[in-house]
């Protein structure tokens, strides 16, 4: 008789997971590289267009405005890509939470908790780290939220180039470590970062929301088979219920996690059964991750990575000032002590024990690779400071130093570990080969 987890000695941290979920995080893996890469390039062009001569035509595309003043929707570029194009991600994002919770490896409680304390460590020690860096200076402490985020795009696409043979539960680890990061920065932005609430708005916007709800799950499998049903019927909902929450005073981009939460995760027996497909959560996440890694992210990042450092001098000026030192250190140091501290507590003083295939190290090296904030900590700095500002401008000085430093560690760390398992499985492969038993590292078609 299996043991029942009241029994149970102790539970693996970062064991290997489900076979499925593993399968279902190398397939993520392997397509947010791409997007990963235009994310980067992107902040790039953003970066040299903006400190070139011809900046003033970036700021102009960025600041030109456009759309339908009645409605409060005439919104520059770089409003649109913030409010609109990234409530795309976060739609997504509300699609992996719940499918995580539903029917991931943390509908699990025993395998939830780890990282989702390790989540909570890694919000909370920045946060820490920046506001006491900012203690003295009110303003600036606006942002303490910023080196809170782990960017889920560019972390996974660095982790998928450099650990090709890293064991698939930190790969795991660290996706589930990003998406309980982003509710987490969810709730933070809309407790923190909403002032003025307008009620009407905010009720109408349950209407659309309810609709949306109803016809999902009621036709799940209609709008799993006809790809056109999604768009001519649920997306004007989702537009009308994100305009309303625009209006309301509440950052637009939490509609698309509502709505990513509206959207059945289990497939209905009724339906079909076994044979009706995957989920309709999956089939949209399958359907809308091209847009969100290929599209929408990386125009949010080329709106809003573009700032005028001016010259060495400037760039003096925003390393000295506690906004950019705070987010930094927040990043490049507070995320991995964050991290690897509440896990080793967890460790410690609970019946849980770090799988024995892994390392310590293993674990530093995600730690170092969450302190990759980009796009949501992007977000948040324009929420804190306002677009343009001086604060917002040297804000992302440090969001981008501190990306870039934190992924050169993560993979100085990581490389060294991807050749010790790699030089683990040769050997297994070899003792395997000698023995005659099917190679289990041999890739499936």
């Amino acid at each position: 008789m299996a043991a029942s987890p009241e029994s149970s000695p102790s539970r693996s941290i970062l064991g290997r997971g489900s076979y499925s979920e593993s399968l279902r995080i190398g397939t993520i893996l392997r397509k947010e590289t791409v997007g990963g890469l235009l994310l980067v390039v992107a902040a790039l062009v953003a970066v040299i267009w903006a400190n070139s001569p011809a900046a003033d035509s970036y700021f102009a595309l960025r600041d030109f405005r456009i759309g339908y003043e009645p409605w409060h929707l005439e919104l520059s570029l770089g409003a649109w890509a913030a409010d609109g194009l990234l409530a795309i991600f976060f739609f997504l994002v509300g699609l992996e939470l719940k499918r995580e919770f539903i029917a991931g490896d943390l509908s699990q409680f025993s395998k939830a908790i780890i990282p989702v304390a390790a989540a909570v460590g890694g919000v909370v020690v920045p946060a820490l780290i920046y506001v006491a860096i900012n203690a003295g200076n009110p303003a600036s402490l606006r942002g303490w939220a910023i080196p809170t985020a782990t960017d889920i795009a560019f972390a996974v696409a660095v982790l998928a180039i450099i650990g090709s043979h890293l064991p698939s539960a930190l790969r795991i680890f660290l996706l589930t470590l990003a998406v309980v990061d982003d509710l987490i920065a969810i709730a933070i932005i809309a407790v923190f970062y909403t002032t003025d609430i307008a009620v009407a708005p905010l009720l109408l916007f349950l209407v659309p929301v309810a609709v949306f709800a109803f016809l999902a799950h009621r036709f799940r499998r209609f709008f799993g088979v006809h790809q056109w049903a999604a768009w001519l019927i649920l997306l004007p909902l989702g537009l009308v219920a994100w305009g309303l929450l625009h209006a309301s005073g509440i950052h637009a981009t939490i509609a698309g996690v509502v709505l990513g939460f509206a959207v059945p995760v289990i497939r209905s027996q009724a339906s079909g059964g076994p044979s009706a497909g995957p989920g309709l959560a999956e089939t949209f996440e399958h359907r809308f991750r091209p847009i969100s890694a290929g599209f929408a992210v990386p125009v949010f990042a080329f709106f809003s990575a573009g700032v005028a450092i001016g010259g060495w001098d400037g760039f003096v000026s925003a390393l000295t000032d506690p906004v950019t030192l705070g987010i930094i250190i927040a990043l490049v140091l507070g995320k991995p002590v964050g991290i690897v501290t509440t896990t080793w507590l967890m460790s410690r003083f609970t019946k849980a024990n770090l799988d024995p295939s892994l390392r310590w190290v293993d674990l530093i090296g995600i730690g170092l690779l969450a302190g990759i904030g980009f796009t949501v900590s992007l977000l948040v700095a324009e929420l804190s400071f306002g677009l343009g500002a001086i604060e917002d401008d040297h804000a992302k000085v440090g969001i981008l130093l501190a990306s870039v430093i934190a992924a050169v560690l993560a993979s100085v760390v990581l490389v060294s570990r991807n050749r010790r398992y790699r030089r683990i499985e040769d050997e297994e492969r070899a003792d395997a080969d000698r023995d005659g038993i099917p190679d289990v590292y041999q890739r499936e078609d």
